[in-house]
């Protein structure tokens, strides 16, 4: 059987625009939770949130969580608070390594910006502070990580090297 690869961390950390380059390059296949969830529902993340709350979209993640966790030998991107559900992270450990993507709070801030209206936890006035306010009381659900690797002020390849070198090791 061949184990999965989950990324883990904070939005904005990387995990999708890596998870993709890295199954590429290990030739296997990349799932990213939050858009099969919005396969399924036929709605964004955002909008889940919007009209249903966060409740119902940790629900539909916990399904998606147990689905993909059954395949084997694919590239799992995460959504950034999968990890707060202690049951999602069993599921996805049953046939997964975590690496958690870390990132400093003023990448994340720069990130995310680009990308404001998708990102169902971030309002219109949040700060860098708020960012690194969030890290820190989610620190102890991302430490559950196997590997961790910190995503700023590196190129993709710099970062899909230490990757693969944490795999390997």
């Amino acid at each position: 059987m061949g184990k999965n690869i989950v990324l883990i961390g904070f939005m904005g950390t990387g995990k999708s625009s890596i998870g993709v380059r890295l199954a590429q390059k290990l030739k296997m296949e990349f799932v990213d939770m939050d858009r099969e969830i919005e396969l399924v529902i036929g709605i964004s993340v955002a909008e889940i949130f919007k009209r249903y709350g966060e409740l119902r979209f940790r629900s539909e993640e916990l399904l998606m969580a147990r689905k993909v966790s059954m395949r084997e030998n694919i590239v799992i991107a995460t959504g950034g608070g999968t990890v707060l559900i202690d049951e999602n992270v069993s599921v996805l450990r049953e046939n997964g390594m975590l690496i958690c993507l870390d990132a400093s709070p003023e990448d994340i801030f720069n990130r995310v910006n680009r990308k404001r209206g998708t990102r169902p936890l971030l309002n219109k006035n949040v700060s860098v502070e708020d960012i690194e306010r969030l890290l820190q009381e989610r620190e102890r659900f991302y430490a559950c990580a196997d590997i961790r690797v910190n995503t700023s002020a590196k190129n993709m390849d710099a970062v899909l090297n230490e990757i693969i070198q944490a795999l390997n090791s």
